[in-house]
């Protein structure tokens, strides 16, 4: 099967820059994935981190 692919993916011209392409939109993804973690304002993680556990809010979902 995977023969059969290589076969016919080396007669497409200009195949051999997606591999390229899919490994620079891989690492910038978690490149800025990195920034935005390392930038983020502790109080929003707080905040973030506390939701699951904050029984303020209304919850509709919930069934009695």
């Amino acid at each position: 099967m995977l023969k059969f692919i290589k076969h016919h993916m080396t007669g497409i011209d200009g195949i051999e820059i997606y591999p390229i392409i899919s490994l620079l939109i891989f690492f910038t993804f978690f490149v800025v994935l990195f920034f935005w973690v390392m930038t983020a304002k502790k109080q929003h993680v707080d905040h973030m981190s506390n939701l699951p556990f904050d029984s303020s809010t209304k919850n509709d979902n919930q069934t009695l």
